[in-house]
């Protein structure tokens, strides 16, 4: 069975907000759901098209000074009712890609130094994402505390700090297992 676009519902609920350009969807995206989902302009436009052919968005044109038109689209009634279908079905089950894992599945291939690198990258990466959270949820309480959507913005953002700070628990517990075998290697060397 081939594998659903999901894309076309993150442009569906980016629409839900309200009437936008493909530029529009692409900086509101930036700014809100960056974190755990991406679209590109080469996904967003053909997908606009697509939607318009099926009915589920309108568009008109507008003109800007000194530059050509651009083309606002808006939610149909369908396309609310298929945003909402789409919000009410079971979530699919994906298999995350991760290439640090990948590595260190076959670390015995590498030396201890790289793979201990490796981790201890990763462990900063997640603590900047974690005060980067931080920060956002902080923003959210104070600049949007009247939003009726603020609840369900800080879920996605709780989740960003729950798993960013599992993460440097587990690098943590990596990098010192990771260092017990580098004092085993060191001592067969003193051996030798």
């Amino acid at each position: 069975m081939a594998k659903e676009n999901k894309s076309r519902y993150a442009i569906l609920g980016m629409l839900s907000t309200g009437p936008m350009s493909g530029y529009a969807i692409k900086k509101e995206i930036e700014q809100s759901v960056a974190n755990f989902w991406n679209e590109s302009y080469g996904q967003i436009y053909p997908i606009l098209k697509q939607l318009a052919e099926e009915g589920l968005t309108t568009s008109h044109a507008e003109k800007q000074e000194g530059k050509p038109e651009r083309y606002v689209y808006t939610l149909t009634d369908r396309g609310r009712e298929e945003l909402h279908h789409w919000l009410t079905e079971p979530i699919e089950y994906s298999v995350e890609r991760n290439e640090l894992l990948l590595k260190l599945f076959f670390g015995q291939q590498a030396s201890v130094a790289d793979n201990i690198e490796h981790v201890q990258r990763f462990r900063d990466l997640q603590t900047m994402l974690h005060q980067k959270y931080r920060g956002i949820a902080g923003h959210l309480q104070i600049h949007c505390s009247t939003n009726p959507d603020l609840l369900y913005q800080l879920m996605t953002v709780r989740f960003g700090l729950y798993r960013t700070q599992a993460l440097i628990s587990w690098a943590d517990e990596t990098l010192a297992i990771l260092g017990k075998v580098a004092e085993t290697e060191q001592k067969h060397k003193n051996k030798v």
